[in-house]
């Protein structure tokens, strides 16, 4: 086999063995290094495809194995780590911690899905995992280390983190379109993409302004994602 065809399915694997690390840290609690596991995981998941591209060196075996490995990075991981915030303050004997669970069941449809639906091939049909976990990943770090903060104050409650695991679900298999935010040869930027873009330095402006920890801006930026996707699909 050449060496060209093993180098996308290394950097892949990375991303599952970050994935298990982090399910490892988060079940024990520290939910800010899993969150950096899950970091990490984007990155080798960013550039397996880069890699793939650059040295053509795509196959089935490799297309298979990333999303094993997604599932475990952005769907079991970020479902853990939100598990982990509930149970520790209504423990493991409570319905309610095991709630944000319904991720990695939804994660698993939606890219098995994703695999076999050749509308997706430039943009999106339903919430991506990757963004999905980061959304469950920041928030769950601003609420460890920013406990006395307002994402803290609502994690805290019994019903936010079980609706927000509940809806995150839906928009994983739903039939919303949503922009890529990779671009391809071709792609022109839209309107969708520049207000996106223009929401990033707000984000963080409000991040430093505020005091808020920087995985805020993370949480910001992927519910913007959100909100510009459905505002455009609910405007046709």
């Amino acid at each position: 086999m050449q060496i060209r065809k093993i180098i996308p399915n290394t950097i892949t694997s990375m991303n599952l063995v970050c994935g298990i690390v982090g399910v490892v840290l988060a079940l024990g609690g520290n939910i800010p290094c899993a969150f950096f596991m899950m970091l990490l995981a984007a990155v080798a998941d960013f550039f397996d495809g880069l890699a793939a591209r650059a040295l053509n060196a795509y196959s089935d075996i490799g297309k298979e194995l990333d999303s094993l490995c997604d599932n475990v990075s952005f769907g079991v991981l970020p479902a853990l780590m939100m598990a982990s915030i509930l149970a520790g303050r209504y423990g493991w004997s409570n319905p309610v911690s095991w709630t944000p669970l319904l991720i990695s069941v939804f994660s698993a449809l939606r890219l098995a899905k994703f695999n076999i639906d050749t509308r997706q091939s430039m943009s999106f049909i339903g919430l991506p995992t990757p963004a999905c976990a980061m959304i469950c990943g920041s928030l769950c770090h601003v609420a460890a280390v920013a406990p006395d903060s307002f994402l803290a104050g609502i994690c805290s409650s019994v019903w936010f983190i079980p609706a927000l695991s509940v809806i995150l679900s839906a928009l994983l298999v739903c039939e919303l379109p949503m922009f890529s935010m990779k671009f391809h040869k071709g792609d022109g930027l839209g309107i969708d993409r520049i207000v996106f873009l223009a929401c990033v330095p707000v984000a963080i402006a409000a991040t430093i302004i505020f005091g808020w920890p920087w995985s805020a801006t993370v949480f910001t930026i992927f519910i913007a994602y959100i909100a510009i996707n459905t505002v455009k699909a609910f405007s046709r």
